[in-house]
C-alpha cells in the first residue's frame, strides 16, 4: 500500500460519544482487499501558546508556564496555555481565550507557528501552536476542574527543563523548540 492507494473506508460505527472526544470503529479496505476495523478518537482540535514576557529580541525571554495536575498523567506536568476549541471558533481566539483564562495575561500579538497531530496512530487531534508577545499579565480564571500554578521562567532555563526529562508534555515541548529554534534561534 502506497499514499496514492490509501485505504477505503466503507462503514464506520460510532462506539463512544462523550463529552470531550468520540470513538469510532472504521472498518477498511486495503487495496488488496483485506479489511480490517480501526478505532479512532474523534477530537475537536485544540490550540497551544508559547507566552513571552520579553520581547521576542531579548537576549533570554522569559515565558510564562503552568504546573498544571493532570488526571491522565497521574500529577503535576510543566505545559503551556492550552484548551479545546468550542464549537466554530478560530485556532487564534481558542489560543487567546485560554492564555487569559489560565495565566490571566493578554497579548498584543499572536503569531501561528505550526499545527500538529497529537497521536495520528488513533486520533485525528490537531493542535494549532501560537506564540505570544506584547503580554499584559492579570488574573487567571480557573475553571472548576483545572489546578494551575503559573510560573515565570527564563527561556534557556525552560529549555533545560525539556532537556532534563522535566517537561513532558509533547505539545509544549514542540512549541517551545519551535519558538527556540525558528523565532529566535537560540
Amino acid at each position: 500500500m502506497t499514499a496514492e492507494t490509501p485505504p477505503e473506508t466503507y462503514r464506520s460505527r460510532r462506539a463512544y460519544d462523550g463529552r470531550l472526544v468520540k470513538v469510532d470503529v472504521d472498518t477498511v479496505r486495503a487495496p488488496t482487499g483485506v479489511t480490517f476495523d480501526l478505532e479512532i478518537i474523534r477530537h475537536p482540535g485544540a490550540a497551544a501558546i508559547v507566552p513571552l514576557l520579553s520581547e521576542p529580541g531579548a537576549a533570554d525571554p522569559s515565558v510564562l508556564l503552568l504546573r498544571q495536575y493532570r488526571h491522565a498523567a497521574g500529577g503535576e506536568l510543566w505545559e503551556i496555555p492550552a484548551g479545546v476549541l468550542e464549537p466554530g471558533e478560530p485556532p487564534a481566539a481558542c489560543a487567546r481565550r485560554e492564555l487569559l483564562e489560565e495565566t490571566g495575561a493578554e497579548a498584543s500579538s499572536v503569531e501561528h507557528l505550526t499545527t500538529v497531530y497529537t497521536t495520528p496512530g488513533f486520533t485525528d487531534e490537531q493542535i494549532h501552536l501560537f506564540l505570544a508577545t506584547g503580554i499584559t499579565v492579570g488574573e487567571p480564571k480557573h475553571e472548576l476542574d483545572e489546578f494551575i500554578q503559573v510560573q515565570v521562567r527564563p527561556l534557556s532555563t525552560v529549555l533545560q527543563m525539556i532537556r532534563n526529562g522535566e517537561i513532558v508534555d509533547a505539545k509544549s515541548i514542540v512549541a517551545l523548540l519551535y519558538v527556540a529554534g525558528f523565532r529566535l534561534g537560540m
